[in-house]
């Protein structure tokens, strides 16, 4: 362990945390663990067959404590002693209701065990509902169209749908609280003791992706437009302030009680909370007019350019554009997919239906061992299901997949959308509709290249992070060829974490900018995917049945 500072990038994601220490000089990682979430893991508070994702508080504080103190475990030495700042980065919008302290009215008597006092997770799709009364509302007021800068269309995923969702389903939830807080805002609250709602410091990211924040509006949308949907949502708004920040900016210090339970001083720096993808974002080194891909169960896309001549080009169909939300000073646009690697686990459970339910109790019967056959066969499924599809010509392509199957994110957010898969015969196997389910994925990953560029938005090469960029060459592959352009890949597991601790670096001064510290701190790139013209070609073809099968699905 050097004596050189270091500082820590904590990423909550959907099913653990992670934190690195990172050498703020060359953003070497020194140490790194995860931490998974005990209640998450055992499935409680969620209910999947009504779109119910929900996380307790405690989950959340315990992992991050657990997963700090072992990655600065792992760093060794004086690591502790070294570290200047933290910052953290989590999925979103994820938002919980809570009292007037800023505190989860989980963590409040009488609420421990109410999932409408938890966070509800980013893919809670349990207000549907309540995203079309806020779209329908928007174009039908008179007044400003408060959803303009979020893609023009608003999504059960973000921030007022869910709100509304809660405080209408439950009555003791909406009059216990008195605002509502992001996971990404909330946890630097806690990590700095902050309990005074008029000081707490709203990431600019999230407000301006998911809350319709935006300075054109003075801040978040109109009472009268609030007022509409649920009077009760007002007085919500009024604890949140009209000014957002950038995550170059400090919250503030460790307080005295978290510096003890992290074994760290109170003159660490905690910065102002983002999103996972735009943090990624700069952990996997993009810059101007470049399309960063977070591959993994789900995508985020971002792009970045920089600040336009008013008036601003409105994005169609994206989930947001917002300056300041990635790099200071540039526009950040965000798009992605709602399903990637869902789908192939789809999949794989599907082929895998007889391994968890058949044999079991075949084997006993028989009186065989098993010992973790289902489990070592699971395990090969997709990477044989890869070896397999590969080797099909590309005029074999036959089938046709829509990759919606758990609605579609962009563009233009529809969740109530369903997967399709068409062209079956009784010659069509697995490894064949892997493989176009592969393509379906590609083509959804086209269709945000393409309404970015139709929109003005110039995309000039894409980067990939993420399980999916740096494990499936096949994906990534067939992605290069359907885009018909180049994909590198970040190295390394941790490039969100790492982006964290850019930001980190950046408000403890380490480093100018957020530029300066990606300039420092980047790892570069592992690999290159090009495209093949010739597949590329073939893929032209292919992708507008995929247009027209999707046209198809949504008029019916």
């Amino acid at each position: 362990m050097s004596e050189a500072p270091c500082v820590l990038g904590v990423d909550f994601g959907t099913d653990s945390v992670r934190t690195v220490v990172v050498d703020v000089r060359d953003g070497r990682i020194l140490g790194t663990a995860v931490e998974y979430y005990s209640r998450w893991a055992k499935g409680l508070y969620c209910d999947p067959l009504t779109n119910q994702f929900r996380q307790h508080p405690l989950d959340y504080l315990e992992s991050m404590q657990v997963s700090i103190r072992g990655a600065l475990r792992e760093a060794g030495g004086s690591s502790a002693a070294q570290v200047r700042g933290i910052a953290v980065d989590t999925t979103g919008s994820t938002p919980v209701l809570a009292n007037g302290q800023g505190t989860p009215l989980a963590l409040c008597p009488g609420f421990e065990e109410n999932p409408n006092a938890m966070f509800v997770l980013w893919k809670d799709h349990t207000s549907v509902k309540e995203a079309e009364c806020i779209n329908h509302l928007a174009r039908t007021w008179g007044g400003e169209d408060f959803t303009k800068y979020e893609g023009g269309i608003y999504s059960s995923e973000w921030f007022w749908a869910k709100v509304l969702h809660v405080i209408q389903e439950d009555p003791a939830v909406a009059k216990a609280a008195a605002t509502v807080v992001e996971h990404c805002d909330w946890i630097p609250a806690v990590l700095t003791g902050l309990k005074d709602l008029q000081r707490l410091k709203r990431g600019r990211c999230a407000a301006g992706h998911k809350a319709m924040w935006h300075p054109d509006f003075g801040g978040y949308p109109a009472d009268a437009f609030l007022a509409k949907l649920d009077p009760r949502l007002v007085p919500l708004k009024a604890s949140f302030g009209t000014e957002t920040w950038t995550s170059d900016v400090p919250f503030g210090r460790l307080s005295a009680e978290w510096a003890d339970r992290l074994g760290l001083s109170t003159d660490v720096v905690v910065a102002v909370g983002a999103f996972d993808a735009h943090m990624g974002a700069v952990g996997g080194g993009i810059g101007p007019y470049q399309l960063l891909k977070i591959m993994g169960t789900s995508t985020c896309d971002i792009v970045v350019g920089p600040r336009m001549a008013k008036p601003e080009i409105l994005v169609k169909g994206i989930c947001g554009q917002v300056d300041g939300s990635v790099i200071p000073g540039m526009i950040g646009y965000e798009a992605g997919q709602s399903a990637f690697g869902d789908v192939y686990a789809w999949f794989r459970k599907l082929l895998a239906w007889p391994l968890e339910t058949l044999l079991p109790a075949v084997a006993a019967e028989k009186g065989l061992a098993v010992n973790g056959l289902a489990e070592a066969v699971m395990e090969r499924i997709i990477s044989e299901l890869e070896r397999r599809a590969t080797e099909l010509p590309a005029e074999e392509t036959a089938l046709i997949a829509l990759d919606w199957i758990n609605g579609r994110r962009t563009p233009d957010a529809n969740q109530r959308l369903k997967g399709a898969i068409a062209g079956i015969s009784l010659g069509t196997d697995a490894p064949r509709i892997f493989r176009c389910l592969v393509e379906a994925t590609a083509f959804g990953s086209r269709a945000i290249v393409e309404r970015f560029r139709s929109e003005g938005i110039r995309i000039d090469s894409a980067i990939a992070i993420g399980g999916v960029a740096r494990k499936n060459q096949f994906v990534m592959q067939t992605v290069a060829d359907v885009l018909g352009m180049e994909v590198a890949v970040a190295p390394g597991d941790q490039a969100v974490a790492l982006g964290a601790a850019m930001f980190a670096a950046t408000a403890a001064g380490l480093h100018p900018t957020v530029e300066a510290a990606q300039k420092a701190m980047s790892p570069g790139t592992e690999k290159i995917y090009r495209p093949d013209p010739a597949r590329t070609k073939h893929y032209d073809a292919i992708y507008q049945e995929y247009l027209r099968l999707g046209a198809f699905m949504e008029r019916t």
